[in-house]
């Protein structure tokens, strides 16, 4: 590239970083809003963030459309076209992890304050911060272009499996106890699913930065520990 086609591409580059850095930032507000939402029964924050969910919708459009034209305009190849391509993949990641922070919120309205056992919250309140935890770390390392820390955000993936399978069986256990609860429990079930996805996206991006970096993908096969399986349950609609 001569020097004025670089300066141009490398400003475009920062323009997409700052895209997802701020997409990334709602992501995480998002995340923590919905799980204060579910365990203090919050409908208030729960309507504000399932409407505050279009504003990373839309950041995700713009930086689509810069993405293209970038590519449109500077050719990139090798190393730089990987750079453009992450940045579309992590912007489409963050925006899954926002619909399901939005479902939750949707959940919470569903329940409308009504909680048989708090006992029970306390489950997908650490699972959402174990997550939450995640998605800041894979974020810093995409920034920093940091694939050792990115592959530790991708092992720990299996934590919060294990844990998604923990509870599954609780309130499993519990619906059966009393049936008055299923209700509550199907809408807990529906939100730590939903929580377990977040973590599968967070891990989605610290293989993003892996390919970034290495130019290639990760030859290891993903650690699971989720054997559950109602994907239904992870759209809200």
């Amino acid at each position: 590239m001569s020097t004025h086609i670089t300066k141009a591409f490398d400003a475009d580059l920062r323009e997409l970083n700052r895209m997802v850095a701020e997409m990334g930032g709602l992501a995480e507000k998002e995340i923590a809003d919905a799980v204060q939402a579910l365990t203090r029964r919050d409908v208030e924050l729960a309507r504000r963030l399932i409407a505050a969910d279009a504003r990373i919708d839309a950041l995700q459009r713009e930086l689509e459309e810069r993405a293209i034209l970038t590519i449109a305009r500077r050719q990139p190849m090798a190393i730089d076209l990987r750079e453009v391509v992450s940045a579309l993949r992590v912007a489409g990641e963050i925006e899954r992890i926002g619909d399901l922070a939005k479902n939750i919120g949707k959940r919470v309205l569903d329940l409308n304050g009504e909680y048989p056992s708090l006992a029970l919250i306390r489950g997908v309140d650490y699972m959402g911060g174990l997550v939450l935890s995640q998605l800041k770390r894979v974020l810093d390392a995409y920034a920093a272009r940091d694939v050792d820390a990115a592959m530790e955000v991708w092992k720990r993936d299996e934590e919060i499996d294990a844990m998604c399978v923990s509870l599954f069986r609780e309130l499993l256990t519990y619906m059966m106890e009393d049936p008055r609860n299923i209700t509550f429990c199907i809408h807990l079930l529906f939100s730590a699913k939903n929580i377990e996805r977040m973590g599968d996206h967070a891990t989605n991006i610290a293989e993003t930065v892996y390919y970034m970096i290495k130019g290639e993908p990760i030859a290891l096969e993903r650690p699971k520990a989720d054997t559950t399986s109602f994907t239904p349950l992870t759209a809200q609609g």
